[in-house]
């Protein structure tokens, strides 16, 4: 092989290798305003580092409840780098507030919410938007309904997907968080 093309086939192999280390640390990316709020978050760099959970939420559906255990998981484990990132959305039966504000009021009042919740969004279909698409491709499954959790190591990849009737205290989901929260950080 000629020099020129034993460069350019090591650029190429770089420049794939950046790219696949790109998208494999951009799971957890874009920006979301908080739930009824103006300023964006960027999730990747608010959370780099941090063990996540992403679950879609609704207040008015039977799953509901696992707000109490979502909130008492993420006051848990808080102090090691964990976070439960909430995302209302209406997409199944339309179980959601049209208003931010009712929503948010519902979370805090009701359930004594704290964890981070974002904007009401679309997690299913061709409106879903870009960080459940990734989410969605990386585990095979899209949401079948309301609280749908992703779990995120500190490295952004994803570790499990529990659908909705697999509550967060359940003992394989709770494992799953002991498990990835023993990863050292990556900041």
């Amino acid at each position: 092989m000629r020099p020129q093309t034993l460069l350019v086939s090591a650029v190429l192999a770089l420049s794939l290798s950046a790219t696949a280390a790109l998208a494999a640390a951009s799971l957890l990316s874009g920006s979301y305003r908080p739930l009824a709020g103006k300023a964006p978050v960027d999730l990747g760099k608010t959370y780099r580092g941090d063990v996540v959970l992403v679950v879609n939420t609704a207040s008015k559906c039977g799953y509901t409840p696992q707000f109490e255990a979502l909130e008492a998981m993420h006051a848990k484990y808080k102090g090691e780098g964990f976070a439960v990132l909430g995302f209302p959305s209406g997409d199944f039966k339309a179980q959601e507030f049209e208003d931010e504000k009712q929503i948010q009021e519902f979370c805090t009042l009701t359930y004594g919410v704290k964890f981070p919740m974002f904007q009401k969004v679309h997690v299913v279909g061709d409106e879903a938007t870009p960080l459940y698409r990734t989410l969605a491709k990386a585990s095979g499954e899209a949401p079948k309904w309301n609280f749908h959790k992703y779990l995120l190591g500190r490295d952004g990849q994803l570790v499990a997907s529990f659908g909705s009737k697999v509550t967060p205290d359940d003992p394989a989901v709770v494992a799953a968080i002991e498990k990835a929260l023993k990863a050292p950080r990556s900041r």
